[in-house]
């Protein structure tokens, strides 16, 4: 096996083994941060990332979808309590459609969008906000440390950040978990490695039901 397969890309911790393999990939865990993740060899390119995403729209118009915003809605109900009036925000990996916004916009917050695919404005990354939303994007992260500063460095000194993901909870579910079965999805995560985030930056982090958690910096 690559020795470099052992390079956590979160904590940057060497000591890592192999957790589970399949007929497509290989997975790693991070005894230091608990992250578990695909090596970098295994990702796939841009356009093949794009190209499935194409294929999940979620236009907020369309009755259909009405589960998609009973879903984002269960990060929303825990984080609009927390936010004065006027609060502005940013959506990280917003996709090619632009609910989570719409959602806020209805409850009376203006948030950005910023997606490296689909909306990639580099300026709104120049900025800092009141609150940062990243819901079902953390698992595509490539480079999750360079990332995860980048997301940590947009969220003001005393504003939120809030997560959405699913969670690792049993190893011996794993290798048939709908979860890891996309290939866009790289990194996974834990209570643990959120605890360890939590730690390593200096945050506040607040867990609720159905893999959300709500991180005050």
């Amino acid at each position: 096996m690559h020795s470099l397969d052992s390079n956590c890309p979160l904590c940057l911790h060497a000591g890592g083994s192999l957790f589970h393999q399949d007929r497509l990939r290989v997975y790693w865990s991070c005894p230091q941060c608990h992250l578990i993740y695909v090596p970098a060899r295994y990702h796939i390119s841009a356009e093949a990332a794009r190209q499935r995403y194409d294929t999940h729209r979620n236009n907020p118009d369309d009755p259909g979808h009405a589960g998609y915003r009973a879903f984002l809605n269960r990060l929303l109900d825990v984080l609009v309590p927390l936010l004065p009036l006027g609060s502005t925000g940013l959506d990280f990996g917003s996709g090619p459609e632009p609910v989570l916004s719409l959602l806020m916009a209805e409850r009376g917050f203006q948030v950005k969008n910023y997606d490296p695919l689909y909306a990639n404005q580099p300026s709104l990354l120049k900025r800092t906000y009141d609150f940062v939303t990243c819901a079902e994007a953390m698992e595509h992260f490539a480079q999750p440390r360079a990332d995860w500063e980048c997301l940590l460095g947009l969220v003001k000194h005393g504003g939120w950040l809030s997560i959405m993901t699913q969670f690792v909870t049993d190893r011996s579910r794993f290798p048939n978990w709908y979860y890891k079965q996309d290939a866009t999805h790289v990194c996974f995560y834990s209570r643990a490695t959120i605890q360890w985030l939590a730690q390593e930056y200096a945050l506040s982090a607040h867990f609720h039901a159905r893999s959300v958690v709500v991180f005050q910096r």
